[in-house]
């Protein structure tokens, strides 16, 4: 959740790091801190609140020098947002300084082991905890040099950790190591720049080590080394960089949010591109071809994710048994994880995560995977932890999202498992004439979201009429009871605005007391199998005084007798009627958000990879 950048090389440090921070911005952060080692020793300024806020400190005193240095935005978990907690944290004895992300389990019982060996604690951090247990086990005159104290402190600790350690007493060494939060060293021309995100790397680097869990690299100029927590020497696994730099570049938009919305159209068509065979009726996923003897036997697929990626995943659940006729459920990884969930032989658990990096639906993963289950990723970000740990699995392609709501990469998550429900159907019973239609449909996908995109203006004008009101009820049915909850998700992640998404035929049990005069009501009424079942619904709303934005098909005139507003999609085959029924839910939260002033990129309390319980 937080972002760590750290430099080694022959270039001046600040100037990388701090293009480095205001890259990872928009993960979400309270504070930012820097730390570079110089002829004046280890040199440490913190701000809380913004990057700029840490640049106008270090303008103050002309900036640090040093060709070494780490860097980091925190989100807090142990301790309040203060100057004190913020990160880099340093020792007071041998001038270590270092930056994490993660949470470190068992802190409080190390920190009190520490105290009573005369150690003295300047924070509430547990990250502060990890430095001071490193700084016990340094050494160098007996042989403990940072890396093997490095080494010595992770052998202790519980938790999720990635790390980056500098020290005044070897200026020239970087100590980097990780586990269950992710962490990528890029190689430059006799340099080297850590970071939490490839976006942070990709100005200076085309590739990059990927870190196992467990793993600790000593960066020198020089070179670099790694090996695990035991010191057992690794052979380092180095992948290209597929990011390019433009693709994480604002551009013309306002807003990076807005920016992944309207690049939509393009992202599905990159992700369908090349799988699907209209010819022969088939999805041809190459990822799955060695698992599709294992996948058409299956008994049971489980789905698990958190967040937006969880609503893609219950449209996937609908999907695969309905099209594959398989059954299948949809779970919160963060529940999952920690019931005794019942895997059967010949299960198959799908892991969906944007980043890969999700820590709940990583430890879902390991679970099921410890039960005996295959396992499948729909991951966007290559060479994740997610999607190096899964069986198999499919990439979005949708390229890298920026924006903490996500938007893009839910409608490739849903193509993606349309295409997996595809995939599985056609082998299993689904004629080639039924798949080839559906196929031809989903190519069609692109051009509608466009179509839909090209109403901004009328959605923006909608969006103004009710974004003074402080409570809204999002309902759709079947297919689209995910889309609602989406829908109602981003209304709240971004406007601060109370939003519920439900079933339509839930409100009559309880939420329609919550119904009163103008309160405004989105349905995703577009024409299907339960059409005339949202209609009553309607009415049902409007019987109460609530006001009904609509998201109806094109040309469906019945609905402007009901609805106060309507938003018009295409005509779209109901099992794929997601993909475009969000973007109007999408821009109206995005416009909402504009017009009450808020940080549409940054949305308080919220990060863009969660990679803490």
């Amino acid at each position: 959740m937080c972002g760590i950048v750290a430099y080694i090389g022959n270039k001046p440090a600040q100037p990388l790091l701090l293009e480095g921070l205001k890259r990872l911005e928009y993960r979400g952060y309270d504070s930012a801190g820097i730390a570079a080692i110089n002829g004046k020793g280890l040199q440490i300024i913190k701000a809380v609140g913004r990057v700029m806020n840490l640049e106008k400190e270090l303008e103050s005193i002309g900036g640090i020098e040093g060709s070494i240095g780490i860097a980091h935005t925190r989100w807090a978990t142990h301790g309040i947002v203060n100057h004190a907690n913020a990160h880099p944290h340093q020792d007071r004895d041998h001038g270590i300084s270092l930056v994490h992300n993660g949470i470190i389990e068992n802190y409080a019982s190390l920190r009190t082991l520490l105290e009573e060996k005369g150690h003295q604690f300047h924070t509430e951090t547990d990250t502060e905890v990890l430095g001071m247990l490193i700084s016990h086990f340094y050494d160098l005159g007996a042989g403990m040099s940072l890396e093997k104290s490095v080494q010595a402190a992770l052998r202790e600790v519980r938790g999720a950790y990635a790390i980056a350690v500098i020290c005044q007493q070897e200026p020239d060494v970087m100590v980097c190591a990780r586990k269950g939060s992710p962490l990528l060293i890029g190689i430059g021309n006799g340099e080297y720049i850590v970071a939490s995100d490839p976006s942070a790397i990709v100005a200076h680097a085309t590739t990059a080590i990927t870190l196992d869990d467990y793993s600790v690299a000593r960066l020198t100029r020089d070179g670099f080394r790694t090996t695990t927590v035991d010191n057992v020497e690794l052979t380092p696994k180095i992948m290209e960089l597929e990011m390019e730099l433009e693709e994480i570049e604002l551009g013309d938009f306002p807003h990076y949010m807005l920016k992944e919305i309207y690049e939509q159209p393009e992202a599905i068509a990159r992700c369908l591109k090349g799988r699907l065979d209209k010819n022969e009726g088939k999805v041809v996923l190459g990822g799955l071809m060695n698992f599709s003897k294992e996948l058409v036997k299956s008994r049971r697929i489980i789905l698990t994710a958190q967040g937006t990626a969880l609503h893609s995943a219950m449209i996937g659940e609908y999907l695969l048994e309905d099209l594959a006729k398989i059954p299948a459920e949809c779970e919160y990884a963060s529940e999952f994880r920690y019931r005794n969930p019942i895997i059967e032989d010949r299960s198959v658990v799908i892991a969906v995560s944007q980043s890969g990096e999700t820590a709940d639906t990583l430890a879902a993963l390991h679970e099921s995977k410890d039960r005996g289950a295959l396992s499948l990723g729909v991951i966007n970000v290559v060479g994740s932890t997610i999607a190096r740990e899964t069986d198999t699995g499919v990439y979005l392609r949708v390229g890298p999202e920026i924006g903490v709501a996500s938007t893009k990469a839910f409608t490739g998550q849903v193509a993606v498992l349309t295409m997996i429900a595809l995939f599985m159907a056609r082998r299993r019973m689904m004629s080639p004439e039924a798949s080839a239609r559906l196929m031809r449909e989903l190519d069609r996908v692109p051009d509608m979201i466009q179509q839909v995109l090209e109403t901004n203006d009328r959605i923006k004008e909608i969006t103004a009429k009710y974004v003074h009101r402080e409570n809204w009820l999002f309902l759709g049915r079947g297919y689209n009871y995910p889309t609602a909850l989406e829908g109602a998700l981003k209304l709240k992640e971004i406007s601060y605005i109370h939003a519920e998404g439900m079933p339509a035929a839930e409100m009559k049990h309880g939420p329609i007391a919550l119904i009163d005069e103008g309160m405004p009501v989105v349905f995703i009424a577009n024409q299907g199998n339960q059409y005339e079942k949202v209609l009553s619904n309607i009415e049902e709303v409007r019987a109460r005084g609530g006001h009904v934005i609509a998201v109806a098909t094109e040309g469906d005139k019945q609905i402007e007798s009901l609805a106060e507003d309507v938003l018009y999609i295409p005509q779209v085959e109901e099992c794929l009627s997601p993909m475009v029924a969000v973007i109007p839910l999408q821009l109206l939260a995005y416009h909402a958000a504009v017009l009450r002033g808020h940080d549409v990129d940054k949305p308080r309390n919220l990060a863009k990879s969660v990679t803490v319980e």
